[in-house]
């Protein structure tokens, strides 16, 4: 398992270095250039590592999913696969532009990455609803659903008992 921790840092390894490259654009600095670029590199690499941990994660929970988790998991994966190679192809744009001392390409790349950090959020919203409401990874989730189904029920059962009287 994994996918879940390697996640965390593909999410929070981004948004730092997004925040670091939009103080590089109010106060240009080659010090700042790259410290933002070494961030946006090993988030690239947290993002490919989260790709391939989650692709065989997927391999393991697939099964176990509903049809409408499959789905999800589906457009996950797919997700996942295209912020890999944007996350990539950024981090490569954003080391270029810091080599070459081109501003105007690192601002590019720092436009790019608020784009992909979007959609970042989105990928761990999704991630977040194939375990929480999913039960991906989750041992015994439809026991646990089944229970509160029938707790549920049972509360139904009682406010109508409630209202008779």
């Amino acid at each position: 398992m994994l996918h879940p921790a390697i996640a965390h840092f593909a999410i929070s390894l981004p948004i730092i270095s997004l925040v670091l490259g939009l103080l590089y654009l109010f106060k240009p600095s080659e010090i700042m250039s790259k410290i933002s670029t070494r961030f946006l590199v090993f988030g690239a690499l947290f993002v490919i590592a989260a790709y391939f941990t989650g692709k065989e994660e997927a391999k393991i929970v697939f099964n176990t999913l509903s049809p409408d988790g499959k789905a999800d998991l589906v457009q996950h994966a797919k997700l996942g696969l295209y912020l890999a190679i944007g996350m990539g192809l950024t981090a490569a744009i954003k080391m270029f532009g810091c080599f070459k001392n081109m501003f105007k390409v690192e601002i590019s790349a720092i436009v790019l990455l608020l784009v992909l950090t979007g959609a970042i959020f989105f990928q761990g919203k999704l991630g977040g609803e194939l375990t929480f409401e999913h039960g991906a990874h989750v041992e015994k989730y439809a026991d646990g659903q089944k229970c509160l189904k029938e707790a549920a029920e049972m509360a139904d059962d009682d406010e109508d008992e409630d209202e008779d009287e």
